[in-house]
């Protein structure tokens, strides 16, 4: 191990490549008994939420893409794709990881010991 690497730096996963996932669409990752649903938007951004609605824990992996948000396929409520927070009217939020592509690889970061 380098040891001149930041923990930070340590804890950045790589998960797959930007073509592992479709145009506004989603891929799930496990990470202990977290499901995470890694998006891509139709502009090639890409964002990471757990895989849960805060409405009713639907899989968010199955919804809509649409812009920046994604819509649950349950009960329509309408999630950030940046925040996991629900918009419009409804109240609620999802967790929110930090990604990052190099290339056209894909890194995820998840909290020190995931």
């Amino acid at each position: 191990m380098n040891a001149s690497l930041s923990r930070t730096e340590l804890d950045w996963r790589f998960i797959g490549t930007i073509d592992d996932i479709p145009w506004q669409g989603a891929r799930c990752v496990e990470n202990n008994e977290t499901r995470i649903a890694v998006f891509r938007t139709a502009d090639d951004r890409i964002f990471a939420l757990e895989d849960k609605c805060p409405h009713k824990n639907g899989p968010l992996s199955q919804g809509i893409v649409h812009g920046g948000c994604v819509t649950c396929p349950l009960h329509n409520w309408v999630i950030s794709l940046e925040t996991g927070s629900a918009q419009g009217a409804d109240e609620g939020r999802t967790a929110a990881f930090p990604v990052r592509l190099d290339g056209r690889d894909i890194y995820l970061q998840l909290p020190p010991g995931a």
